[in-house]
């Protein structure tokens, strides 16, 4: 039969391919005669991703719990899959910036609204039941959150607010982890004692947490932002897209987690701690962490009075 044009233009295009990876093209059009046809189920996996739900009690609404958790974890990964791309890019085009940019604000902006799901998605009564089978768990331990934390900023501008005025970018990054906001989930900065939510924490991530450290600290959005051309720094647009980022990660999301853990934690019905025993208000309130991906991007006001009204 007769080729048609299109047809062998893919071949040779196919052939071309092969070719330079130093392959048979008809090697490889044969083992499309065997091959199965793709389908929904194997290309998502489906099966593997509705198996990997496992509930440590027989109460209905840790389901919930545990299903809400791994979709934040998707999204965190698509985040960050965008940021990637950002950072990877040696001379980002100001197009090409925003559009990133746009992506990553709809997944944060889709996370921040699902705090509803936590919040009036499950009944007090079950959570205080199952949370206790939790401990020393905790959401804080989201290795992917802090991955981004470190790909969005200068690492000073994640530095513990009290500490920030000893740390410059010659200090050595060990010495820089141990003082990031977050290390006031579990750490008496006093006698250097960490929690074993902390403890747990560094055994599994430390290593990469300080490769990271290093590698974003002179390729994250931030730094990308001030590669643009002067005049798209200016770009009221941009500016508003860069707070608006900036404004629902450190504020908008900060709250909803708080206010959701709030609800249940503060209900009468536990102790009122959090499972991994931080000091839960303290870690999560903007007002006390104070951490701001773009400070150059607010006013003095704004900077001043950060979380205040929330």
């Amino acid at each position: 039969m007769e080729q048609s044009p299109e047809t062998n233009s893919l071949l040779a295009s196919l052939h071309e391919k092969f070719e330079a990876i130093d392959q048979k093209t008809n090697t490889h059009l044969e083992g499309l005669l065997w091959s199965n046809p793709i389908t929904y189920w194997d290309y998502i996996q489906t099966d593997v991703l509705l198996n990997i739900q496992n509930q440590r009690t027989v109460l209905p609404d840790e389901m919930v719990f545990i299903l809400y958790h791994q979709v934040n974890e998707l999204l965190f990964k698509m985040i960050l899959w965008e940021i990637e791309q950002v950072v990877a890019e040696p001379a980002p085009t100001t197009a090409f910036f925003t559009e990133k940019l746009q992506r990553i604000s709809r997944y944060f902006d889709m996370l921040t609204t699902s705090f509803t799901i936590m919040g009036d998605g499950m009944e007090v009564a079950q959570y205080m039941k199952f949370r206790n089978t939790l401990t020393p768990a905790s959401g804080f331990q989201s290795a992917q959150y802090r991955l981004i934390e470190f790909a969005s900023t200068d690492l000073i501008n994640l530095i513990d607010f009290r500490f920030r005025a000893t740390i410059d970018r010659n200090t050595p990054y060990e010495h820089a982890y141990e003082h990031l906001y977050w290390q006031a989930a579990g750490k008496d900065h006093k006698t250097g004692k960490k929690s074993y939510l902390i403890l747990a924490f560094e055994r599994k991530y430390k290593a990469e947490f300080l490769r990271e450290m290093e590698r974003y600290n002179t390729s994250n959005l931030w730094q990308k932002f001030k590669q643009l051309p002067e005049t798209d720094q200016q770009n009221l647009e941009l500016i508003a897209a860069m707070r608006h980022y900036d404004y629902t990660v450190n504020i908008t999301w900060v709250m909803g987690h708080l206010n959701a853990a709030k609800k249940y934690i503060e209900s009468g019905q536990g102790t009122g701690e959090a499972t991994g025993g931080s000091d839960w208000k303290k870690y999560l309130h903007p007002k006390y962490q104070r951490r701001i991906f773009f400070p150059e991007l607010w006013s003095d006001d704004e900077l001043k009075n950060w979380g205040e009204t929330n």
